[in-house]
């Protein structure tokens, strides 16, 4: 059967109306956590997909600046408080293949089919600085579990990723609702302040209204980061790949 053009513009005017309806909605809930302008989009992805597991918005926190012990600041994308303990999220954005296993400082992306290849630190490594951080902000809660989770989003694809860390998680955005259920079923934590943990989660994302804490973050990564590899273009890259990308789930500890 064909459509009248009129029956055409009305099923079209119903679809974009309920299109900015779900989106108006999604937008109530990210709020109910942090500004729809604070961050990057992906991230704000994040905190959709939890709220939409079910996790209260009073326990997600988003862009936390959290003082190490020298006094330097280092970014988190997202921590959520469980029942289970903490999960922190390392967010990535990229296009390509992925190679890297936890050992390497320097993971590689590969695109225009091997011609082009870029380096970036190893986000394992980089979301247990995080963790280290956080903990030694936690003296009253000495043996919380933390749990690392690395999301890719963007048109990436994991081409021979290995990690072998305890609680450590490298996964697509589609596996974030599965990893959130399959930590919530743990054993319940041990807490010895929650208080604690609220407390420096709530100051972690006020420091991120304060420019100064913020400019002081970046220039540390940028120090840090002064020596990291350059990216490479070449004309052909060799068949390394030994499988396709998949959830990556480590053993609890």
């Amino acid at each position: 059967m064909t459509l009248t053009p009129a029956i055409f513009l009305i099923c079209l005017t119903v679809g974009i109306a309920y299109l900015v309806y779900v989106k108006r909605r999604e937008r109530k809930l990210i709020e109910q956590v942090t500004p729809i302008t604070r961050g990057e989009r992906s991230e704000r992805k994040v905190i959709l997909q939890l709220l939409k597991a079910g996790i209260n918005p009073k326990a997600i926190f988003h862009d936390l600046y959290i003082q190490k012990p020298n006094g330097e600041y280092t970014q988190v994308d997202v921590a959520v408080a469980t029942k289970a303990g903490i999960i922190v999220f390392e967010v990535k954005d990229y296009s390509g293949w992925i190679f890297g296993n936890e050992h390497q400082r320097y993971w590689t992306q590969i695109l225009a089919y091997g011609r082009e290849k870029h380096r970036f630190y190893n986000p394992v490594m980089q979301n247990a600085g995080h963790i280290q951080a956080i903990r030694q902000c936690l003296p009253q809660n000495p043996n919380i579990p933390i749990y690392s989770v690395i999301v890719f989003f963007g048109n990436s694809e994991f081409k021979d990723i290995t990690c072998y860390a305890d609680n450590t998680f490298i996964i697509y955005p589609r596996s974030i609702r599965r990893v959130v259920s399959e930590i919530l079923i743990q054993p319940n934590a041990v807490f010895g302040n929650k208080y604690e943990i609220m407390d420096l989660f709530t100051k972690a994302v006020q420091n991120g209204n304060n420019p100064a804490i913020v400019a002081s973050q970046i220039n540390s990564a940028a120090y840090y980061g002064r020596n990291r590899p350059h990216s490479t273009y070449t004309t052909y890259f060799g068949s390394l790949f030994r499988f396709g990308g998949f959830l990556f789930r480590r053993k609890f500890r």
